[in-house]
């Protein structure tokens, strides 16, 4: 009974575990303890999209749009991003804490121009000029956290990829050197592990796919466009009171307003930015999978090469089992013919004729070598036996 209750207590602390990093566009991190509503009040999502992000279920690799945020979960990597700032879930897990350095590294990029204004260095109009004219080529904040995220998972998959290649061809020249029962077992759990890791690379794959297939939903991921556009203080108030009452009424009176702010703007269509940046990932992910794909190949290459050779050896036990019957019948006649001279019956020219006995054990002898013989040319004249 006390087994239960700690496992009991034990499932549920790992079940109610809040643990955040939020992450500004300053590059600050700040440890948070927080619970799903509060979460849902922060970023205004629905709960079944932070469902998503739940470590205890099993959800493909997703990357959603949403009014205010972007809903991200690739592997290990479970965030939500805004226009403004980073939530990353887990942040002391291993996979997660060189995420977090990255994030820290590359987020305060675009206020460098404000950093050096409020430092002093206006009168340096000429390098002001050269930095506002690169924080005006920046990408926006949720493109440079989901830069880094897609950065991060592409590479980590790539390592895995890299790391089966390294341990599985060996293997598979092992096997084919020698076939045995333990290199058997080790390629066995190396194509699991492939298939395994095909699939974590398949869906990340797909979900790129589907967003370059659909440009309304890599429009959705321009949070800092939507700030941007005109809409009035009504409006916000209006769609986030509807939020708050039914989420999926202010879902819809937000992407109107977005739709109306962006046909003002003339760049609803305009996603070639985020577009270029997801296809050289995409293309990233796809060698991997191509990797993996000829892995497969060598791997099934290894198993024909493999099962011609046990065809070939059951051949030629075939072939060991033809002479010995062939043998064996051979043997047979020679013990009958033995055993018929060799009955205890009255014979009178066994008395008198001694030599008898040479040409009973000699000629059965040469008749049962040349059916041996006969038979085995037979076998040989139809392709039974190799020659």
């Amino acid at each position: 009974m006390a087994a239960e209750e700690v496992y009991g207590s034990i499932k549920k602390k790992a079940a109610t575990s809040r643990s955040w990093i939020l992450l500004d566009s300053t590059g600050e991190g700040t440890i948070l303890d927080l619970d799903k509503y509060a979460i849902m009040h922060r970023v205004e999502i629905h709960a079944r999209d932070l469902r998503i992000l739940d470590p205890l279920l099993s959800y493909p690799s997703t990357i959603l749009g949403r009014e205010t945020a972007i809903v991200l979960n690739l592997e290990h990597i479970k965030a939500i991003i805004t226009a403004e700032e980073v939530l990353l879930r887990d942040p002391t897990d291993d996979n997660v804490v060189p995420i977090v350095e990255e994030l820290r590294r590359r987020l305060p990029s675009a206020n460098v121009a404000q950093q050096m204004r409020d430092d002093g260095m206006e009168n340096l109009s000429g390098q002001q000029h050269d930095v506002e004219a690169t924080e005006e080529d920046e990408s926006p904040f949720e493109f440079r956290a989901l830069e880094v995220a897609l950065e991060a998972i592409c590479s980590f998959l790539d390592a895995r990829a890299t790391e089966l290649e390294t341990a599985a061809y060996p293997a598979l020249d092992e096997l084919t050197s020698k076939i045995s029962s333990r290199n058997l077992d080790r390629v066995r759990k190396l194509k699991s592990a492939m298939t395994r890791l095909t699939a974590r690379v398949q869906k990340v794959r797909d979900e790129l796919e589907q967003l370059l297939d659909d440009d309304d939903d890599m429009a959705d991921l321009y949070l800092s466009r939507k700030l941007t556009g005109p809409s009035s203080p009504l409006n916000e108030s209006t769609a986030h009171n509807c939020f708050a009452e039914s989420p999926t009424l202010g879902s819809k009176i937000s992407k109107a307003s977005r739709a109306s702010a962006a046909t003002t703007n003339g760049n609803e269509n305009d996603v070639e930015e985020l577009e270029m940046l997801l296809e050289a990932y995409f293309m990233q992910i796809d060698g991997t999978l191509n990797k993996l794909a000829t892995l497969r190949e060598y791997i099934d290459d290894t198993e024909d090469y493999i099962n011609i050779q046990l065809d070939n050896h059951r051949n030629q036990l075939i072939q060991l089992e033809l002479f010995l019957s062939s043998g064996t019948i051979s043997l047979s006649l020679y013990s009958l013919s033995a055993g018929v001279f060799g009955m205890n019956i009255p014979n009178s020219w066994t008395k008198h004729h001694g030599y008898v006995y040479k040409w009973v054990a000699l000629i059965p002898g040469v008749v049962c070598a040349f059916l041996f013989i006969l038979i085995v040319a037979y076998a040989r004249h139809k392709g039974l036996v190799g020659s």
